[in-house]
């Protein structure tokens, strides 16, 4: 007798099993009929983790070695992670690595190569790690006796790449997440155990230790930064970095790139401190360093007799040293920030850089014109400007990788920085013709000359010194015009009417772009991941745009990932809407670093039925404009990033000049004219005559 029409036999999926034919009656609800293959699965998996455990504390080496190869592979599936922890499984795991009974069982010894048991404790490490990184279990409940053995693997000089490298992101995780754990984890590691990591060939492991330093800076009380910046300095951690890191043989990859970012931004951060200090007027040590400012800028001119005479004379040295305050410059330093950064700044140019100073002061000084630049507000206003640049004080983007080589080039960088940019502002306000009133006109060319050449990555100080020069005032009008000339959008009516009649099909011609670029799909950093490590997830539309497909990966891909490698679908029909920023469940979540704006401005999340999410950080804006666009136009809404407003203008703007050319009958060819074929010979002459 045939079954009835209703029941269908549907292959069911999961990880480390084979597939299992169930049947399906169609007229029960979707939702029972999940709970029901749900259920299924976490037997499943129950029983998977019981046999895995059994195996571990087998008698035989090789099934112990298997197991625990299987276990490191299944850990990373949420369910089976929540059944073997439920079965105590990492701490079975913790004793397996606190006493390293890997080779001992029933007091009988078993004789294996260093190999085999430097992979049963790799896979055991690996495994410890992906289920603590589920959250299942807080990590103060490790034992000091498993961190005293994970830091001994660090600090053992001949040790398993692949053990150091586990160990170190483990004690990473463990700073990361716990107070407590990162003072014992401070005492177990020396920065000077860990800088010695970055003197290897192995990238990953370079990485590991600087993620671990990071860690240990980030989670230090404020009173203690100070200090471990000092034993960072005294180890030349900046050298160490510079020479076996970013000037070593292997290129950068994206995730050395972001700790060097992480490490950039705590360092400029020890400077918060400074820069929320107010100056104290009453304070005579802080006046002090106004009268060195005076004294060494006008070569220590005797002081005349008479208090009236002295006063006098220090308000016109304090005007021509450009303060605000003339008669008490220190009510100059009471605004923050900058505050005392500002003054910090002015001396080190003093002192290093004395010949610098002296005539930056004295040919303005000088000078009768009214084009005198102001030394002293200039300085504080670009300390200020400087900080909001380098975000001083901002906490670390988790998804950025903006860090600039050349501040690893000095041991003093934010004050030769500073140095560089105060020596651009004098430049500039000389080629400006600039008066008192232009103050901010000047500052504002000085902001952008900085944030141009910042752009342009220079390895060194020198090297931001000559794209500087390039970028001189005339260089930053011409860029202006040539801009607002890109963006130039005609405004006569006929234009108007031109503009509004081609843009649906310039806005149709964006959505499909869009769609098409979902469809080839993007790689993100896998979510709810802690710890510095490379692992990531893909998600992609399929062709005829009715599913979306996602799934985890090993490694970062290298083009587009097939959709059989993709076990996870989301039918579009269920997809409810699309949520950004703060309003996304990812965000409202705990996390080691604070969430700053520039993460929040890079997430997003689907909600699709029942009450699921699927939560994504995109890696860059362009990437997060693609897909936010992409999902509104796949659910019939308007798209509204930046992107598309850019992309917008400039296509509109294309196809109207083309048309208008068309209008002037000039033929613009199909293809490109050929590329000129380089000369056999550079020998020519040029004849005068």
């Amino acid at each position: 007798m045939p079954p009835p029409a209703d029941i269908v036999k549907v292959a069911i999926e999961w990880p480390g099993a084979n597939a299992q034919l169930i049947e399906m009656d169609q007229k029960r609800p979707l939702s029972s009929i999940i709970r029901e293959v749900c259920d299924v699965v976490s037997r499943r998996q129950a029983r998977a983790a019981r046999q895995l455990l059994e195996r571990i504390q087998s008698h035989g080496i090789d099934a112990r070695l298997e197991a625990l190869k299987e276990l490191a592979k299944l850990s990373a599936d949420p369910t089976f992670a929540a059944e073997f922890i439920n079965m105590e499984g990492i701490g079975t795991l913790a004793r397996l690595v606190e006493s390293e009974i890997f080779l001992i069982d029933d007091n009988v010894t078993y004789c294996v190569s260093v190999e085999t048991f430097g992979e049963m404790l790799a896979f055991t490490l690996t495994a410890f790690l992906e289920l603590m990184d589920h959250g299942i279990v807080s990590w103060d409940l490790i034992s000091l006796s498993f961190i005293k053995q994970i830091a001994g693997y660090v600090n053992q000089p001949m040790v398993d790449v692949s053990i150091l490298q586990r160990s170190l992101a483990i004690l990473e995780s463990m700073v990361l997440n716990s107070h407590s754990l990162y003072h014992r984890v401070a005492q177990e590691i020396t920065v000077g155990q860990l800088i010695g990591h970055l003197q290897v060939s192995n990238q990953e492991i370079q990485t590991y230790a600087i993620a671990l330093i990071n860690a240990l800076f980030l989670k230090a009380p404020e009173d203690r930064r100070q200090e471990m910046a000092s034993t960072l300095a005294q180890k030349h951690l900046r050298s160490i970095i510079l020479n076996h890191v970013i000037r070593g043989n292997r290129p950068i990859k994206a995730e050395m790139a972001h700790q060097l970012y992480v490490l950039q931004v705590l360092t400029f951060n020890l400077l918060e401190e400074r820069m929320m200090t107010k100056m104290d007027p009453n304070d005579q040590v802080q006046r002090d360093i106004i009268f060195e400012l005076r004294r060494i800028a006008f070569d220590g001119e005797n002081d005349p007799t008479g208090t009236e005479k002295r006063k006098a004379m220090y308000t016109k040295d304090y005007k021509m040293l450009g303060f605000t305050n003339h008669v008490n410059p220190a009510m100059d330093f009471t605004q923050t920030p900058p505050g005392m950064l500002a003054l910090d700044n002015m001396l080190y140019l003093a002192k290093v850089h004395q010949d610098t100073y002296i005539r930056i002061v004295l040919e303005n000084s000088s000078r009768e014109d009214k084009h005198e630049c102001p030394f002293g507000r200039c300085a504080i206003e670009l300390t200020r400007m400087l900080c909001e640049i380098l975000q001083v004080g901002e906490l670390p983007n988790e998804g950025c990788n903006d860090y600039h080589p050349m501040f690893f080039t000095h041991d003093r960088a934010w004050e030769e920085f500073f140095c560089v940019c105060i020596q651009l502002l004098n430049k500039t306000w000389k080629e400006m013709r600039a008066t008192a009133e232009d103050f901010n006109k000047v500052m504002q060319v000085v902001r952008e000359q900085i944030t141009r050449a910042l752009a342009m990555k220079p390895s060194s100080l020198d090297q931001l010194k000559n794209k500087l020069r390039g970028l001189n005032y005339s260089e930053i009008l011409r860029l202006r015009q040539s801009e607002r000339m890109s963006q130039d959008d005609f405004q006569s009516p006929p234009i108007i009417e031109l503009r509004e009649r081609i843009q649906p099909e310039i806005l149709e011609l964006i959505k499909q772009q869009r769609l098409n670029r979902l469809c080839e799909g993007s790689c993100f950093r896998k979510l709810g991941n802690r710890r510095r490590q490379e692992k990531f997830w893909f998600c992609r539309l399929s062709l005829n745009h009715k599913v979306l497909h996602y799934g985890d990966l090993d490694e970062s891909p290298q083009g587009e990932v097939p959709f059989e490698l993709l076990s996870d679908k989301i039918p579009v029909s269920d997809i409810k809407s699309v949520v950004t920023g703060k309003d996304c469940p990812h965000m409202k979540e705990k996390s080691a670093l604070k969430q700053n704006k520039e993460v929040l401005e890079l997430a997003f999340s689907v909600l699709y039925d029942p009450d699921e999410t699927l939560n994504f950080v995109a890696p860059n804006k362009y990437e997060y404009c693609i897909w936010t666009d992409g999902l509104c136009a796949l659910l019939g809404r308007e798209m509204g990033s930046d992107l598309t407003r850019s992309d917008l203008d400039t296509l509109i703007s294309m196809e109207m000049k083309l048309r208008l050319l068309d209008l002037e009958n000039i033929t613009i060819p199909e293809a490109p004219p050929p590329v000129p074929k380089e000369p056999s010979s550079y020998n020519f002459t040029y004849n005068y005559s």
